[in-house]
């Protein structure tokens, strides 16, 4: 892990969070059936952190070399309108992202696992990795989560994020009502 930044202080001026999906929004596993189709685990933690962080201003967006059916259906529902998907290089999303928001690097966290993230964690002010990534992307990474991938490991994201902003508060206390 990258020592001596301040994770609060970048993610103050964080606006958009990019996450991969296989091993980040999932548990990394893969799961076919005999038709060739294609099932994956999400996180119902995850996917209310991600709605509370769009509902908060901040935009969230999916980068995966991947391409399945399911993670758009799941996009959909969370209201993500940015997701990339079948992208081996993940730098040219990044990249069309930055312009189509009109942000800069300073701007953007990314979580990833795996070494294909790390193109992009290198690029960002906030390169997140989670708790089951391979040693090699945590040691890029300024924050390892707790949570694994597909375990909560968004949501842990999503509150930091809503913390270090502060926003978590308020959104909390409308729970009570």
């Amino acid at each position: 892990m990258v020592p001596d930044i301040k994770v609060s202080d970048i993610a103050k001026s964080i606006k958009l969070l990019i996450l991969d999906v296989d091993g980040v929004l999932t548990d990394g596993g893969l799961y076919f059936d005999d038709n060739r189709g294609e099932f994956k685990r999400f996180n119902a933690l995850d996917g209310h952190g991600v709605k509370m962080l769009r509902d908060s201003g901040v935009e969230v967006a999916i980068i995966s070399a991947r391409h399945a059916k399911c993670v758009a259906h799941r996009m959909d529902g969370l209201g993500v309108k940015h997701y990339y998907q079948g992208q081996s290089n993940k730098v040219i999303a990044y990249e069309e992202l930055l312009t189509k928001l009109d942000l800069q690097p300073s701007q953007v966290a990314y979580v990833g696992d795996d070494v294909i993230d790390l193109p992009v964690m290198s690029k960002v002010a906030l390169p997140i990795a989670v708790a089951n990534a391979h040693p090699f992307v945590k040691e890029h990474a300024v924050l390892v989560t707790q949570n694994g991938g597909g375990n909560g490991a968004v949501r842990e994201v999503c509150d930091l994020l809503l913390t270090a902003q502060n926003k978590y508060d308020d959104l909390m206390v409308a729970y009570l009502k």
